[in-house]
């Protein structure tokens, strides 16, 4: 038995604080009103750049950062995971290996959206049943797909596997997600939290946490707290931990403000780097336009 080598399915979260720990925040200057992007005295106004979507003010899963508009989606990737996979089961059947089949989706341990989990709980329900853990059903579905996908029965060689991802890889290419926008996602998270208004609302946040008898300086510290990482075991400490930190949350507003200063720092890196961003999404719509037609038959 043998490990797949997982070719377009298989996406394992990562925290964006992670993504480029190297990032300063020297690049990523606030956007304010009147930075508006202008063709210098002429007064023509330049391309337009990509705007911050709320959906439900409520729900900041629904949120959406500008930098969004240049990354793959959820349903552009299952458009192409989806026609990668057919082509490469057909061509593994034909090079002998009819028992192959793809990796299983892995389903998001950090909640359903991109916005989920980037400013870190905000959901009291999930606070009082599970603590900083994700859903128990998820976590069981999580494992039990790694589980599955990790061990490759079929008997077939890497070398097989490869030439048939590359064959692949013409008809529907995968998405990659642009270096650009991927090192201003993580600048701006990097930068926001050295913001002023960022700044206050922590310390807001922090009082909030010391006058229910928690002790931290920042909203991330209580998630990234030791004792709470075991994956099998949710403590009270957790549970009344996470929901203080929910309701300290609330009443400040910390998402809400945390996503305005990074809206406009994004969109001062969108003004910086519209060309490449635009290359980008190009790529994108051309990759996702190539798998709708591999699975229309086309």
């Amino acid at each position: 038995m043998k490990k797949i080598e997982r070719v377009s399915k298989i996406v394992v979260p990562v925290g964006v604080a992670f993504l480029v720990a190297g990032i300063g925040a020297g690049g990523w200057a606030a956007l304010s009103p009147s930075d508006s992007p202008r063709n210098g005295s002429e007064g023509i106004t330049a391309e337009p750049v990509a705007a911050a979507y709320v959906g439900n003010p409520n729900d900041v899963a629904t949120w959406r950062l500008p930098l969004e508009a240049y990354q793959p989606t959820a349903t552009q990737r299952r458009t192409i995971g989806s026609a990668r996979d057919g082509l490469i089961d057909q061509c593994m059947a034909n090079a002998g290996f009819p028992n192959w089949t793809p990796a299983p989706d892995l389903p998001q341990l950090d909640g359903v959206s991109p916005m989920d989990s980037r400013y870190g709980i905000h959901d009291a329900q999930r606070a009082a049943k599970r603590g900083y853990h994700p859903d128990e059903a998820v976590q069981k579905e999580y494992s039990a797909a790694i589980a599955v996908g990790a061990v490759d029965q079929s008997g077939s060689d890497d070398k097989a596997l490869r030439n048939c991802a590359k064959q692949t890889d013409a008809k529907a290419p995968q998405a990659q997600r642009s270096e650009v926008a991927t090192k201003a996602d993580a600048g701006s998270f990097l930068a926001s939290m050295k913001d002023p208004a960022v700044l206050d609302v922590f310390a807001k946040w922090s009082s909030c946490m010391k006058a229910k008898g928690h002790s931290y300086a920042e909203p991330m510290d209580a998630r990234n707290d030791a004792r709470f990482h075991d994956p099998s075991v949710v403590t009270e400490l957790e549970i009344a931990t996470a929901t203080a930190d929910v309701a300290c949350r609330t009443e400040h507003k910390v998402q809400k403000v945390w996503f305005d200063v990074e809206t406009r720092l994004q969109q001062k890196a969108i003004t910086q780097n519209q060309p490449s961003l635009e290359s980008a999404k190009q790529a994108i719509q051309e990759s996702v336009g190539k798998s709708s037609a591999v699975l229309s038959g086309r």
